[in-house]
């Protein structure tokens, strides 16, 4: 059975009455019948609220509202122990870029994070989704370019952390994906956000690894 740990901001955790990109993954991976689940320290949404809106499935993960690469370094290598977690989920940065650090900063929190990690687990696999820009990069130029930045960094320290036993995979923001249309606010997704933040991980895993297949919504009405 695969372990997964979903790593994020609030992206990740959501927030109560939603159903967050985890559950959509679970369910994608379910469907495709690979025995797997979702581990991690925390089980709330934000706010310490556990009112999903489908709250049948393995809640766990590491994520936190207002929580980025600085704060999940020093916690990583922890929570890896503690869950026995396979396989990392990734999402991480956008706080670290608005709030607390610039993007080379930002690149050795990431490195900081993988040594932490296989430090916890040497034959851990990560999947890690660049930073996607939200509404603040539409009007704050210098925001955005640190965001550019960091992604190529991020980029880059995949390529040179990459080993065949534990390897990184920097999976591939959907194209289709539109701040106006998949998110409820310019940053954290709606029904359509989560689903391709589900598939960004998913499709990579499939492509790379061979894990589960193609990534298709179980109701593609939440999609329009």
């Amino acid at each position: 059975m695969l372990r997964f740990m979903p790593v994020g901001d609030s992206m990740t955790i959501g927030s109560a009455g939603e159903h967050t990109w985890r559950l959509r993954f679970w369910q994608h991976l379910r469907a495709h019948a690979i025995p797997h689940t979702l581990v991690g320290p925390r089980t709330a949404l934000h706010g310490d609220s556990h009112a999903y809106a489908d709250p049948d499935f393995p809640q766990h993960h590491l994520a936190g509202w207002g929580e980025g690469w600085q704060h999940m370094a020093p916690a990583i290598a922890e929570a890896v122990t503690a869950a026995r977690a396979d396989v990392l989920l990734v999402s991480l940065g956008l706080i670290d870029l608005g709030f607390y650090t610039d993007a080379e900063q930002t690149a050795e929190n990431m490195r900081r994070f993988v040594a932490g990690a296989r430090r916890a687990n040497p034959a851990v696999r990560m999947v890690l989704l660049p930073v996607i820009p939200n509404v603040r990069a539409e009007t704050d130029a210098p925001f955005a370019a640190e965001v550019a930045h960091f992604n190529t960094l991020l980029a880059k320290a995949v390529a040179d952390l990459d080993e065949p036993r534990s390897p990184l995979l920097l999976a591939s923001v959907p194209d289709s994906y539109d701040i106006h249309h998949d998110t409820y606010d310019g940053t954290h997704p709606n029904a359509s956000g989560e689903h391709k933040l589900a598939s960004a991980f998913a499709d990579a895993l499939h492509q790379a690894w061979g894990i589960g297949g193609p990534y298709e919504a179980l109701d593609p009405r939440t999609l329009a």
